[in-house]
């Protein structure tokens, strides 16, 4: 945050380059499951009369009250100038949307290249992803049991010595550092039962592979207990945890 806005001063001392400043970030970071602290990013854009933009691709159904997501989760509904998100995360459907002022709707519906090029989805899909807003706004039991199984989850992968970096969410990587060690680790949950993608060079930087985690709220704890006793299992194989 502080060098963002030493940035913004720095854009800002020379108006004449300046008119407009988009200040764009994750809402969840996709690979170390970490969150933007976006109630700071929004005092800034505020201070700096700037424009912002979230995606907030894993943070839908996840964060915030009946997974309202992290404009929700920091209290700052209608705030964010432009808020991006999917269906085909946290929603378990297909498409994406954006939430922003009807003047930047109709800018968007003319000269976004990728709406312009695209089709529409199936009446089905359409209808599936509907289903999925109606039953995260009439409960929040998903969202309770997505978060009890991560707290669960975590807790236990921790216990057994594993590295599982800054994340604040359901996802959690398994830190591997070693690429080959990573290939290797997803090889062998694969065979034992367990589907996890390695995440190596270039997706993260050299030496932070990782095997890369969800949690979701339809797992069962004999599902947890299941995956969680293969990660340990390999782990050890590999030399990861003793």
């Amino acid at each position: 945050m502080q060098d963002l806005e030493t940035k913004l001063k720095e854009v800002r001392a020379r108006p004449q380059q300046s008119k407009r400043i988009l200040i764009v970030t994750d809402g969840v970071f996709s690979m170390d499951g970490d969150i933007a602290p976006l109630d700071k990013i929004v005092n800034l854009a505020q201070q700096f009369d700037c424009v912002t933009y979230v995606d907030d691709a894993h943070g839908d159904g996840v964060l915030g009250e009946h997974g309202r997501g992290i404009t929700n989760h920091f209290k700052l509904d209608g705030k964010v100038d432009f808020d991006m998100g999917t269906f085909s995360k946290g929603f378990g459907t297909m498409g994406g949307y954006v939430a922003c002022s009807k003047t930047a709707k109709k800018y968007l519906l003319n000269k976004s290249r990728t709406w312009l090029l695209t089709g529409s989805h199936s009446p089905a899909v359409v209808a599936a992803s509907i289903a999925s807003l109606e039953l995260l706004e009439k409960s929040n039991k998903l969202v309770r049991k997505l978060w009890k199984n991560t707290k669960y989850y975590k807790k236990r992968v921790k216990e057994l010595g594993f590295d599982t970096g800054f994340s604040e969410t359901p996802i959690t990587p398994i830190m591997t550092y070693e690429s080959d060690k990573a290939r290797l680790m997803s090889e062998r949950l694969f065979e034992e039962g367990v589907f996890a993608l390695p995440i190596v060079f270039p997706m993260v930087a050299k030496d932070k592979a990782r095997i890369r985690t969800m949690i979701n709220a339809d797992h069962s704890r004999e599902d947890l207990d299941f995956a969680i006793e293969k990660i340990e299992k390999v782990g050890k194989e590999l030399g990861i945890i003793k």
